[in-house]
């Protein structure tokens, strides 16, 4: 698992009160994870705040899964050059 994944899991633990064991890649945040729209909200301050991202609003809102989340961090870190800060 790269360090992004594992920040990423945490992060969602933390903000939505998951076990960590319970959280993988193909989990949902709204269906599988239980969050509510005002924690997808706070889902995305927590990432850009432990990322040091912005995500726009319309890329936020493709973001369902843990998985697409990792990817998308992912790729804006490697897109500004600063990976796995």
């Amino acid at each position: 698992m790269s360090e992004v994944a594992e920040r990423v899991k945490k992060v969602v633990s933390r903000q939505l009160k998951v076990q960590p064991e319970k959280i993988n890649e193909g989990s949902e945040f709204v269906k599988d994870l239980g969050a509510e729209s005002i924690q997808s909200i706070e889902l995305v301050a927590a990432f850009e705040e432990e990322f040091g991202i912005t995500m726009d609003e319309d890329a936020a809102l493709s973001v369902r899964t843990v998985g697409t989340a990792i990817e998308f961090i992912e790729k804006h870190l490697s897109e500004t050059g600063r990976n796995n800060e």
